[in-house]
């Protein structure tokens, strides 16, 4: 509980609701997928501020999960986040027929060929800082996550497979977009804005895009991102504005 309501941008599971509002479904019944993926966004954010992996003793300008208790408190407050999101979404998906395809979409992108995976590319700091890199660990780390986000709302709708399709364009190019704009504020960003420490990447030599590109590089690669992300919300219309406005904040956020 110290974890989930502390606060946060909830942008994962706005996602979910609002890509199924946008393909014409109803928030209730994309509210489990939606509580399902803060639930795994917030076990990872407890797990990633852990001395083993990138030792952060502030999360969401407060103390983190491990400082408020202790380490082993927070490896099984994790633990408990990440069982509790897939009985979410089994117990309470209003459509029994779409948890198998909600259950798959969220295992893939939180297990070892998404986040996990992407978390273990980005601790190894043995492997060299080149461009396949970061875009792996961007793809797996982040964005991921991001389209299960926006595929789960569209299952939620009962959208067609080339609308379940459009949906993942969108949210990956809005998660890699995310995490650029997430790497640079580590770079210009204060404590009091993020809630966290930054400067950290550098420190800690993760493969990030201002360290390979620069910044302004780095801001141009976030904004064709973000528009690709827009591209794809073309067959929505006006139902798609809200998401469209999702891509404006991501890459001018200063938290």
């Amino acid at each position: 509980r110290y974890s989930v309501f502390g606060g946060g941008k909830r942008l994962r599971p706005a996602l979910v609701l609002w890509t199924c509002a946008a393909n014409k479904g109803r928030a209730s019944d994309a509210l489990p997928a939606a509580c399902a993926i803060e639930l795994i966004h917030t076990y990872s954010l407890i797990h990633d501020d852990l001395p083993a992996m990138d030792d952060d003793d502030f999360r969401r300008g407060r103390p983190s999960c491990h400082k408020a208790y202790d380490e082993a408190t927070a490896i099984l407050a994790g633990d408990a986040l990440q069982a509790a999101a897939f009985e979410m979404i089994a117990q309470r998906t209003p459509d029994p027929s779409l948890v198998p395809a909600l259950v798959t979409e969220l295992a893939r992108a939180a297990g070892s060929r998404g986040m996990v995976g992407g978390q273990q590319f980005d601790i190894d700091t043995n492997l060299d800082l080149t461009p396949e890199r970061v875009q792996l660990i961007h793809d797996l780390k982040t964005a991921a996550m991001f389209t299960a986000a926006t595929a789960m709302g569209a299952i939620a709708a009962h959208a067609s497979a080339e609308e379940v399709r459009r949906m993942t364009v969108y949210g990956r190019s809005l998660g890699l977009a995310f995490q650029i704009a997430d790497d640079m504020l580590d770079v210009c960003g204060t404590a009091e804005e993020l809630g966290k420490t930054p400067g950290k990447d550098a420190k800690q030599r993760k493969a990030t895009y201002p360290a390979l590109f620069g910044l302004e590089e780095s801001r141009r690669r976030a904004q064709r991102l973000a528009d690709t992300a827009v591209g794809a919300l073309s067959a929505l219309g006006r139902r798609g504005d809200r998401l469209r406005a999702v891509a404006e904040f991501v890459v001018s956020r200063t938290h």
